[in-house]
């Protein structure tokens, strides 16, 4: 049954290690509530009170925008192999952008990526196991390559003015000040 946790265990650290995919949750105090599915070599816990995620380009930017507004956010992880366990990290994160001081030392933990577009560090404050015995199994096949090969042909410009284009506000309107903290705002 569900445990609470003040911070992540080398058993927790170990099962987020063997996950293929995870999802991110936000929320600002109106508007729509986001859930958003990752993967990839996207996702470091760097310490057992702190997670790092690279959020690559994708066609919304709610994220960002709510934790602008909310800095509250929700990782969970399940499995869809081997024992039940459903594993949710929850705390305070902020976003980083390339023009942000903290870039550099966490952009170095992930692979390089033209569409890197923000880095979320994830202050861990709870975290709370669950049964997950309902939890369909699933077989992993490999990692989808249709965003790292559209994002190689758009190229590190055509990267940018699609941020431009689709990643300044979020559904409900919000800014993500990708163009200001990315330095495309001259």
């Amino acid at each position: 049954m569900g445990k609470q946790f003040a911070a992540l265990s080398d058993k927790h650290i170990d099962f987020i290690a063997q996950q293929k995919m995870y999802f991110v949750g936000t929320a600002s105090e109106n508007g729509s509530v986001n859930l958003s599915p990752k993967g990839g070599d996207s996702l470091r816990v760097v310490s057992p009170s702190k997670i790092a995620w690279l959020n690559l380009t994708g066609s919304g930017n709610e994220s960002a925008a709510h934790v602008l507004k909310n800095s509250r956010m929700t990782i969970m992880f399940c499995a869809f192999e081997g024992a039940p366990l459903i594993l949710r990290a929850y705390g305070e994160a902020k976003v980083l952008h390339r023009k942000d001081q903290e870039w550099q030392a966490y952009a170095a933990l992930f692979p390089e990526s033209v569409a890197a577009r923000q880095i979320f560090i994830l202050h861990v404050t709870r975290v709370q196991s669950s049964c997950g015995m309902s939890v369909p199994y699933y077989k992993y096949e490999s990692d989808r390559q249709d965003l790292a090969k559209w994002s190689e042909r758009q190229g590190t410009e055509g990267i940018e003015n699609y941020w431009l284009r689709k990643n300044q506000k979020s559904i409900d309107g919000f800014n993500t000040e990708i163009a200001q903290r990315s330095g495309l705002d001259n």
